[in-house]
């Protein structure tokens, strides 16, 4: 009799608590486990038989359930006050703070700069810049944009960097920066003067920043390389004889060597050396709301003619190219092994001319 009382006492506890959690609220669970004790010491009186523990382990089981309903924002409970007060805190979960209308850049007073400027004015989006002092290499850049440190760089792209930081995929120099005039000694103009082939510009050692993309490029294309961690290592190296030239993009080049004065380098007016090398705003991943941004802006430029507009007008490039005489030069062409497939080389808008010239015989 006591074990099948045993048995009972178990099904009626197991078939009270689907009815007991979700409608007794603690302090009825409590007292409902106060009179079950009493009733186990009855039975045992009764029969000799302890029930305790059946009802100490429903007791428990009934206790963390309502523990377990009460702490749990899913709950299955029809109660409307549990509803309501789970929905609150569904909402406070998914609380974000807003988004920084501060963006930290590395860029500094540049072409690149004012294009960035005027990009977010026509996102509409309300953004102040604010300019780090402190001088990167491509390296540190690329480790405090993933550290949300630096929201926004620019850079020549390269796939590792498309892959680590987001790409803003509009060419700031419309190709110019893959143009590359050299910075040589002046005892080696005849040299570079002979050069007519890629085979004779094999035979010529290039200085390279070993961050850069450039110097994989070279590499990738069988030229001989020599590279340092500090870009203006190269002009003492140079000037020193470790390589034969220092290539740079066209629009920079005259400016550059102005910086690094050595009465013994000079700019080659006989070598264009040329590889498809867009250079991009790049934005940390932290930020994918400013990629956006910068990206609406810069679209917006091209469609309406601002973007060329404003890129002659800054880098001078009808100057640029009566200088440079591009067409006169012989054109060292390299292969670009490492450019993503998601370049857009296929929008003619988004480029200059340059590409397509045959240059000298």
């Amino acid at each position: 009799m006591a074990i099948h009382l045993t048995a009972a006492m178990r099904v009626i506890a197991t078939g009270m608590t689907s009815v007991i959690r979700p409608v007794f609220t603690l302090t009825s669970v409590l007292i409902f486990t106060q009179r079950a004790v009493c009733l186990s010491s009855f039975i045992l009186a009764l029969t000799g038989v302890s029930t305790a523990a059946s009802f100490t382990v429903f007791a428990a089981d009934t206790v963390s359930s309502h523990f377990a309903a009460n702490s749990n924002s899913n709950s299955n409970s029809n109660s409307k006050s549990d509803s309501e007060s789970d929905a609150i805190k569904s909402d406070a979960s998914n609380t974000r703070p807003p988004i920084s209308k501060t963006i930290v850049t590395t860029i500094q007073q540049t072409w690149q700069l004012n294009l960035l400027k005027e990009a977010l004015r026509r996102s509409d989006s309300g953004y102040q810049l604010q300019q780090m002092s402190t001088q990167m290499n491509q390296k540190r850049k690329v480790e405090e944009a993933l550290a949300g440190t630096v929201d926004v760089f620019w850079s020549m792209t390269s796939k590792e960097l498309e892959e680590t930081v987001l790409p803003v995929r509009i060419p700031l120099f419309k190709g110019l920066l893959g143009n590359r005039l050299l910075i040589i000694r002046k005892s080696d103009e005849a040299r570079f003067a002979n050069v007519k082939t890629m085979a004779d510009f094999r035979q010529l050692k290039a200085g390279q920043n070993r961050y850069w993309p450039d110097a994989t490029i070279l590499e990738a294309n069988g030229l001989p390389v020599v590279t340092s961690y500090q870009y203006t290592n190269l002009y003492p190296m140079l000037e020193g004889g470790r390589f034969d030239y220092l290539a740079l993009g066209a629009q920079e080049i005259g400016e550059e060597l102005a910086n690094h004065p050595d009465p013994a380098l000079k700019v080659d007016s006989h070598i264009l050396l040329q590889y498809r090398s867009p250079a991009y705003f790049f934005v940390s991943p932290k930020r994918p709301e400013l990629a956006a941004a910068i990206l609406a802006g810069l679209e917006s430029m091209v469609s309406d003619g601002s973007f060329d507009e404003m890129f002659n007008r800054e880098l001078k490039i009808e100057q640029l190219y009566s200088e440079t005489k591009f067409e006169h030069r012989v054109i060292i062409r390299l292969d670009t092994p490492d450019l993503s497939p998601l370049t857009p080389i296929e929008r003619k808008e988004l480029w200059l001319d340059l590409f397509s010239m045959q240059g000298a015989k």
